[in-house]
């Protein structure tokens, strides 16, 4: 009994306790949110179910990331060959009749199991995250050959290339900035990064011309087209319009978080949109706070990531930054009207059980590379001390 104390004692003494309280803290932000949404009535798609279940997926989340905090990272590494392929198949079961789409969308990202139902491109992101720091970590200082840096882009072009056929273009764009500030925090050469700048033109005009759905275009192009806008003022834009609307109704300090007669509906409020939520209830001021909150969290992984003691963890952490950003800076984007509406929450803050629980494991990944250096430098104290 005595051992198992102290073994409870030594993880708890060596946790990053900071970053998972800080997590916590926004789940418990978003569940109150979530609660004030369902109170004041403002979309009818919005019910008491959404925060109950963000508010279990916190929980469960956190309990992972407890677990995944006491495994050492290097051992979750070895298992790739089983984490990856499982999650490849149940991205894959998306394309059978065991896919489906949201509120009738031409996307299948949710796989029904029948007992339960969830994103499995949430868990393909953590999954994308330790086999790709895996590879970089074993391709090492010989990053820069030219069969390395081909087989690094097929390493990320394969989930990219499903994700995309699944017709999630939000989560695609996502694993793109994961594998860019992954192989950027690798070290890739200077001549490569010219390389990928001078062929962003052409990339782009074939995408634009030759990839593109007709629909992906006009959310672009709606961007800055004010004629445009005014045209699908009801149709395509009209989400976008309305979360300008109310993020810009709540000024400096908001609406109010219960019981105004000023609400504005916006469709998806819970998720795509809950940034417009709270500038429309807590103003700038909210919205501050919020931006900020999520910064920290990405600057607490980046300080694990550079006292990292090895590159694997490094990477780890990387990837898990690059995540928690690139989801943040997209969602607010969208909401801000300045990035197209492609579906991305955000972090631990809107409506979804699966990607709070990914999010956490994620989170207990850092946890791992930080609990493990400190627990390495613990035991060569007392070794070399005792």
């Amino acid at each position: 009994m005595k051992k198992i104390l102290s073994l409870i004692s030594e993880y708890w003494h060596n946790l990053d306790k900071a970053l998972i309280i800080l997590c916590l803290f926004v789940s418990g932000f978003s569940v109150f949110l979530l609660y004030t949404l369902d109170r004041n009535g403002i979309s009818a798609q919005v019910s008491s179910r959404q925060w109950k279940i963000n508010l279990v997926a916190a929980v469960i989340g956190a309990v992972i990331a407890l677990v995944i905090a006491a495994i050492d990272y290097k051992f979750i590494s070895k298992l790739w060959w089983l984490y990856a392929p499982i999650s490849l198949i149940l991205v894959l079961l998306l394309f059978t009749s065991l896919g489906r789409g949201v509120y009738g969308a031409d996307d299948i990202g949710w796989l029904n199991l029948g007992f339960v139902q969830f994103q499995p491109s949430e868990l393909l992101k953590i999954t994308f995250i330790m086999t790709f720091a895996t590879h970089l970590s074993k391709v090492g200082a010989r990053l820069n050959e030219p069969l390395n840096v081909l087989l690094l882009l097929l390493h990320a072009g394969l989930p990219v290339f499903i994700i995309m056929k699944q017709g999630d273009d939000g989560s695609a764009l996502v694993f793109i900035s994961i594998f860019v500030i992954m192989l950027f925090a690798a070290g890739i050469s200077w001549k490569y990064i010219a390389a990928a700048v001078i062929a962003v033109p052409a990339v782009v005009w074939f995408a634009w011309t030759q990839l593109m759905q007709p629909y992906q275009i006009k959310r672009i192009q709606i961007l800055w087209d004010t004629e445009l806008q005014q045209e699908e003022i009801l149709g395509i834009y009209m989400q976008q319009y309305l979360g300008k609307k109310a993020l810009g109704s709540g000024r400096i300090t908001g609406l109010g978080i219960f019981g105004s007669d000023k609400y504005t509906y916006v469709p998806e409020i819970d998720t795509d949109f809950i940034f417009s939520y709270i500038g429309m209830t807590l103003g700038l001021i909210g919205c501050i706070l919020t931006a900020l909150l999520l910064a920290v969290i990405c600057l607490k992984i980046l300080s694990v990531a550079s006292a990292a003691k090895d590159t694997l963890g490094r990477l780890i952490c990387v990837g898990a930054f690059a995540l928690f950003f690139s989801h943040s800076v997209i969602n607010i984007g969208m909401d801000l009207g300045v990035l197209p509406v492609i579906g991305i929450p955000l972090p631990l803050i809107s409506a979804g059980g699966t990607s709070v629980i990914a999010l956490y494991a994620s989170i207990g990944l850092v946890m791992s590379v930080y609990y493990h250096r400190h627990k390495a430098e613990h035991m060569f104290y007392t070794e070399k001390y005792d």
